[in-house]
Formats: C-alpha cells, structure tokens, sequence
C-alpha cells in the first residue's frame, strides 16, 4: 500500500462569498477503507477539504456493514472529509450534497443523468450505479462527517445483476481521478448550501427533483419493522417521509425498495 499527495484549488475563491476549500488528495495504490482512514485523520483534526482515494479497498463498506469490492481499476472510490454545521441527524443533508455533486460530474462527462434512491443510490432505472456512506465524527473542536462513494465505471467483477456501470450504460471509458476531479468541483458548488437553513432549503429543492423514491410505492426495512408505503417528500433533516395505511412516517434511515406493482 502506498499514498500519494495531490492539492486541488477549484475556480474563483470569492464565487459564494465564502472561503475556498483546499482538496487535498492522498492517493492509495490499495488501502482496507477510504472511510477508515479518513475517519481516523479526522478524529486527529485535520481539515476539511481532505479525501482518500484509492484504486483496490480491500475491506470496503456500504450501509449496514455490507461488503463493497470492485476489480481494481473498476471504479471511483473515495471518501471527502467535510466539516458542515450539521447535526448527526442531519447527515442524510451531507449524503445528499456529494450525491448530487456526483449525479452532476457524469452528466458533464458521460451523458449519463441517474436518479438518487433514498438514502444513498445512484440508480440508472432499476440498476445501482454507485452508493454512498456517510459517518458522523464527533470531535472537540468542529465535529466532522466523510462521505465515502464508489462509482461503478466499467465492468467491476460482480455478478449483481442489478449492478450496472458506465461503460455499460454510455460507453464512455472514464478514469476515476478525472471523474475525482468534477466531482470535487461539483461538491464545492454545493458546500456551502449546508451551512444554515435557507441554504439546505435549496439543497433540498434540488434533491427532491432528483429523487426517483418519491412518488413511488416502497417498502422499507428497518432494524425493528418493515412497511409499504408511499414516498412523499424529505424532511428538514433530509429523512423520508413516507404515507403508511393513511399516516405519515419519518424514517432517518432504512432499506429502500422500489415496489414495482402500484408504483406512480
């Protein structure tokens, strides 16, 4: 395992008023998780703007401790270190700032639009396209959250049926630093929407158009219980409102499927 340093200035420091960020990228030929490490610097107070980035994981994570392994090479795997004012509760807000910056940077380089599935796909139809997970890092100074993602971007070894990639879907061979480098733009656009309220509103206009949960019939699994319902709409905290036998719930977090019968 080896790491390599990169630093990414993005565009015009003064574009929203606020302070750039300084991406710095640390680069692992094969690490266990960029999630892991990232973690960890940022328990050790390293700031914002950090990412690992790594061709092979060999321990990587999805939710509820799901295994993520992709051939090396196969995809874009990193982690982005932010340090929002956001609350634990309000983590689904800094899923939903990478996970559209994401959606917005293979736009611009494949063509490819994918819809978000609620709390943390990139779906193109029914077909996962990439994932996301995020973790809330307590500290004493400014407490953090990292993202992780992995985007598939060529063909990654599994035999998922309802995976699919890029070069599947486009044809257009993208390598994962250049996709890295968009996807960092396209999150400091966004960034600073996460800041107070009237800016995770805009946020929350843009993600909600982008959601393909919504309006569809779903069943959502959590640790205690399972229902069917229909998605209605995102809270302020980012969680899934959901209308259930004629009473609104609000889930944080669940297995989301997209129930095909009485789907809108």
């Amino acid at each position: 395992m080896g790491t390599a340093i990169s630093i990414t200035g993005l565009l015009n420091p003064n574009l929203w008023g606020m302070d750039p960020i300084v991406w710095r990228v640390n680069y692992f030929d094969e690490i266990d998780s960029t999630n892991t490490w990232l973690a960890q610097r940022a328990r050790e107070n390293a700031a914002e703007g950090e990412v690992a980035y790594a061709r092979y994981q060999s321990a990587g994570r999805g939710r509820l401790e799901r295994v993520w392994d992709a051939v090396p090479g196969s995809s874009l795997l990193c982690s982005l270190l932010l340090r929002p004012p956001l609350s634990p509760q309000e983590l689904q807000w800094a899923v939903a700032c990478v996970a559209l910056g994401a959606r917005a940077a293979l736009v611009r380089l494949s063509g490819v639009r994918p819809t978000l599935k609620w709390p943390n796909d990139l779906m193109v139809g029914e077909k996962k396209l990439a994932g996301l997970l995020a973790e809330f890092v307590p500290a004493s100074n400014k407490s953090a959250v990292v993202v992780g993602i992995g985007i598939n971007l060529s063909d990654s070894g599994s035999e998922d049926p309802r995976a699919t990639n890029i070069l599947a879907e486009a044809g257009v061979t993208l390598t994962p630093r250049g996709l890295l480098d968009i996807l960092l733009e396209e999150v400091e656009h966004r960034r600073h929407l996460l800041d107070d309220r009237a800016g995770r509103d805009r946020l929350r206009e843009e993600y909600e158009r982008a959601l393909g949960t919504l309006g569809q019939i779903v069943r959502v699994q959590t640790h205690t219980e399972t229902v069917v319902g229909e998605a209605r709409r995102v809270d302020d905290a980012g969680q899934l409102v959901v209308l259930v036998d004629g009473t609104e719930r609000v889930f944080s977090a669940g297995d989301v499927v997209h129930a095909r019968v009485g789907a809108k």
